[in-house]
Order: structure tokens, then sequence, then C-alpha cells
């Protein structure tokens, strides 16, 4: 598609050009043939996942309700051709903007010329042109594509065009992937909801009054609903791993310098006390393995050397025994999560306990207010002057949660270089300490090994009421420490009260911080009935570059507590 031409340097209103962006992204979704369905506003219910199924052809159906592994062997076998699997994922991902906003814009020509291309290959050579071979993968928008418009979802930077496509974007080309849809971010990029001027509010399929999550929350929504089933996010305190947990999926935030970021669009570039990472947002765990070795394989740090020069390790040398040492954080003692969080991740610790292989820990929080404190002084070491500017070149309108992350912010200022060097300082001490609570489990095992991963929750409690997402500690923790993390579904949703009676906050409940009265207050509100049908996720995290460990402790904590390594479609 060619650039856009109305932006506020060609002399638009910033409602001038939020309407042309929308009009681009309608007009990319007509293009999808045969046509997309439409919806009214009346005919979209609370929980629209089961809409798509009752709309599509049964063939689109049974190739989008395949996962990342089930569509390799169909497209490397030939039993599927890469055409007619792009043109199914085009149609549901069509769908899917119409039932959730997710999509900022489709791109059948250049998925359509790519997936020709394959299948071509594939019919000369007679093998896949890599190992991912005609998977489609959808992108969060501010991972850059030459030629195509970014705007990282400022509404003033509407018109800038990368002049070549995002490094990552590079790497999973050559892995074989077709590009076909982008998706939506937030205003700053610093929220864990998705909401902009451009585009509206990005919501949750199971509950279209409950958020996506953010600050990948269109990949959330997208793979939710299954117009993708691999996405690119990116995260920088739980951008990935919010929207997995509230859209009930699986998310991975590899430890940073893993994966590529060259070419991302973003406020305050170049900053390096508090890095961010891309990864992957999948409906299975093996999506989000396959996605991650599939670049690393290909030796990222050659062509951009910050990275770490650090090649894959076979997941399956570690734990040949299944034996793992879990440590369980049921709170971070800032904010108590809700009842459907700790009685879910009760009821998975209780299966824990009586596999003989796992041995449970408790895992005592140690100062995570403080943690938050040192991460969200390091967030904006510019005082947000970058993020301010950006909004500012539009007159676009401030939104309520980029408000509260930057301006309302208490930990935000503008630092000196001497103030900066003490705030790293004091995240280098915060993370040395924590090493060491982490090294000193070893004292309490038989072989004298610490805890292999902590299990704990993805937030507070499942996806939150609109313009209610606040509280980042159960995520940006381990972005702190730059640990990797996986967030996986328990396949359970928000029910019943009574499941929920045995956790419920007492009579006359104190809360322990000023967010965790806001927690609590919006559970008292809206209880049960408010979250119904949201999904209950969880996360599990690792010491830093202790990326493989971690899938391979995900499986086996999985499979011995008998849950799926593979969103049910």
């Amino acid at each position: 598609m060619a650039p856009a031409t109305v932006t506020i340097a060609n002399g638009a209103t910033w409602q001038d050009v939020a309407a042309d962006r929308q009009r681009h992204r309608d007009a990319t979704i007509a293009e999808v043939h045969p046509p997309v369905p439409e919806l009214g506003p009346e005919e979209i219910p609370l929980n629209t996942t089961e809409i798509p199924k009752k709309l599509l052809t049964e063939e689109e159906i049974n190739i989008t309700s395949t996962d990342v592994e089930g569509l390799l062997k169909k497209l490397a076998s030939g039993e599927w051709s890469s055409t007619v699997v792009i043109k199914a994922f085009l149609r549901r991902a069509g769908l899917a903007q119409g039932l959730s906003n997710c999509i900022t814009e489709l791109m059948s020509k250049r998925a359509l010329d790519r997936a020709a291309e394959l299948d071509q290959y594939l019919a000369t050579n007679k093998k896949p042109v890599g190992p991912l071979h005609g998977v489609p993968i959808s992108v969060k928008e501010h991972i850059g594509f030459k030629g195509e418009d970014t705007n990282a979802g400022f509404v003033g930077w509407v018109g800038h065009v990368p002049e070549e496509d995002s490094m990552i974007l590079q790497y999973l080309w050559d892995a074989g992937a077709v590009f076909y849809a982008r998706t939506t971010q937030p205003q700053t990029l610093m929220q864990i909801e998705t909401n902009t001027n451009l585009y509206g509010a990005t919501v949750n399929p199971y509950n279209t009054t409950l958020t996506s999550g953010g600050s990948s929350g269109g990949e959330g929504a997208l793979v939710a609903l299954r117009g993708s089933v691999l996405g690119i996010g990116s995260d920088i305190g739980g951008s990935i791993r919010v929207p997995a947990a509230n859209n009930g999926i699986f998310g991975f935030k590899p430890t940073t310098l893993r994966l590529p970021v060259t070419g991302w669009s973003l406020a305050m570039a170049g900053a390096e006390a508090i890095l961010g990472t891309t990864g992957p947002l999948s409906t299975s765990l093996e999506g989000l393995r396959l996605f991650t070795k599939s670049i690393i394989d290909q030796k990222p740090w050659l062509k951009e050397p910050s990275l770490t020069a650090m090649e894959w390790k076979d997941t399956e040398t570690f734990f040949p025994d299944r034996k793992l040492r879990v440590g369980v954080l049921y709170s971070d003692n800032v904010v108590r999560p809700h009842p459907s969080i700790l009685r879910s991740l009760s009821e998975l610790v209780g299966k824990l306990k009586k596999n003989p292989n796992i041995e449970v820990v408790e895992w005592k929080p140690w100062k995570h207010d403080l943690a938050w404190s040192i991460i969200a002084k390091l967030y904006f070491a510019d005082g947000g002057a970058e993020d301010k500017a950006a909004i500012a070149s539009s007159g676009e309108p401030w939104l309520a949660l980029s408000k509260f992350i930057i301006a309302e912010n208490p930990h935000v200022s503008e630092h000196t270089i001497p103030s900066l060097w003490a705030a790293v300082c004091e995240r280098d001490a915060y993370r040395t300490a924590y090493a060491k609570l982490w090294n000193e489990t070893a004292g309490s095992s038989s072989d004298g090994k610490p805890i292999d991963v902590i299990l704990c929750p993805a937030g507070p409690g499942v996806a939150p009421k609109l313009e209610t997402s606040r509280y980042w500690g159960y995520t940006s923790q381990w972005n702190l420490l730059d640990y990797p993390a996986i967030v996986f579904p328990v396949k359970d949703a928000v029910g019943e009260a009574k499941r929920e009676k045995e956790f419920e906050y007492e009579e006359g409940y104190k809360p322990l911080s000023e967010p965790d009265e806001y927690s609590y207050e919006q559970w008292k509100k809206h209880g049960v009935e408010g979250f119904k049908g949201a999904p209950i996720s969880l996360q599990l995290v690792a010491r830093r570059n202790d990326d493989e460990k971690l899938f391979k402790a995900t499986q086996i904590l999985l499979e011995e507590t008998g849950l799926p390594t593979a969103v049910t479609a």
C-alpha cells in the first residue's frame, strides 16, 4: 500500500489523520476475497470467540484451527498450499477486526505474492524454504516494514516510512514466513491496554467490556480469535505477557538481546537502562519455541552486533529425569491477586505437590514495591519529554493510561547524568540481591541445587475493565531483573462466584498499598459477574539467559498437571 498522505506534516488535523487511517484499514480488509463477513454492533455478543465458526467455510475453520506445528507439517508436505492457508487467515483476521478492533491493516497482495513464491519453490525443489515455510505471522504495527507507514501509536508519526524491513522480519522471512496482518498498539506503547486516537480501543474477545491488554493487545486479540496462530509482539514491562494472559493464549518474553529489535519504531529509542525485547504470541507453546529457535539458529548477532552471541540450546537436554524445583509466588505483597487468580494458582500447586518429580518451594517476594520504583524511574529518563513531544506534535488528546504512566507517575522525573547513573546502580544492586535469594534456595534442597523456575500470577486479576489496567508489577518485575518468562492459559475462566469463595477478600480487608486499594475496589465493584468468561492464565519465570530451560520446564509443568500445551480451537 502507498504511504499515508493525510498527515500532520501535510497540514491535516489529528481527527483527519485518524479518519484516514481507519479508511485505509477498512480498504485493506475490503481487498480480501471472498469478502469478509460484516456484522452490525447488535450482532456482536459479549463473548465473540465462537462467531468465526459460524461465518467462515469449513476449510477456513479447519486451517485456522490448526496450530503452528500442525500447519508446518501440512505446508511442508504440500497437502495445503501456502496460498490456500494465507487466504483463510486473511479472511479470519478481517473478521477478527470487526469483533475486537485489533487490525491496523491487512497486506493481501504482499502475502499472496509471497505465498505463490513459496508454493512454486516447494513444487520445484521438493523441500520447504525454511523452518517456518508458509506460516502466516501477524505483526505489531511498530515493527517496521519497508515502504509501509509506521506510527507506533502516535497520530503525529503517521507518514513515517522505514527504508527497510525490521531485522526480525528479515530473519523470519528467510525462515519462510508470510506476513499478512499488522495489529494495534496503544498511544506511547507504554500501556498494558491497547487504545489510540487513531483506532480506538482493542477489546477482549471473551468479554468485550474488558481489555485485550497491551501494548501488544492487537496481537493478543487476533491470536485469541485465531485470525493468527503466531504473532510478533514486544515487551518492556509486560507488553507480550499481559495480552497473552488476558486473552488466554501463550506468550514469551525472552531475555533481552536474544532476539533482534533493529527497525522497530518507538519513543526514547537508544535508552539502555531498561531494555525491551521482541517476542512471540501463539496458540501453542511449540509455536513460541519454533519462532524463537528459527531466528536464533540464524545467528542474528552477526547482523545486529549488540545481541548476545548465544547459540540455541536444545531444550531436550534439560531435565532428562523430568524433575523440577518450582518456587511459587502467590502474591508480590504489593497488590493481592483477585480470588480467581489465587484459586487457579492454588489448584495448580496442589497438582504439583502430588507429583513425586516436582518439588514446590514457597517463594517469598523481596521488595517488589522497590522494584517498581526503580524500573518506573528508569523507563522515562527524559521525564517523558519525547513521548510528550510526540503527542503534542499532532494536538491529539492524552489518553487516560498514557497520562497515568507518565504525567501522574510519581517516579518519573528528568534525570541528570549523575542521577541516571545512580538509578542504574540501584537497578544492579536489586538484581544482585534477588540473585542471592535465588541462590540461597539451594540450601533447602537435597542435591544442593537452587529452584529452577518461579510460578506466579501474570497480573493481579484477569483482563481488567477498559481503562483500568494500572498495575504492572507482576510482569515488570521480571523486566527489571531481565528474566525470561512464559505466560500460559490454565484452561479455566471466571465463572460462578461459589468457586472463588475460599479465596475471597476477608471482611474488613485492609489494602496492602494504594495500587492494592484500587485493585480491590475493582473486584468489589465488578466481581465475578463483571469479569465473566475472562480466561485465567499464569506465568513461569527462569533466570537470565535460561530461555531454553524455561521452555522445557513449562512443557513439563503443563504435561505433569494435565494442562494443554496448545489452546483448544
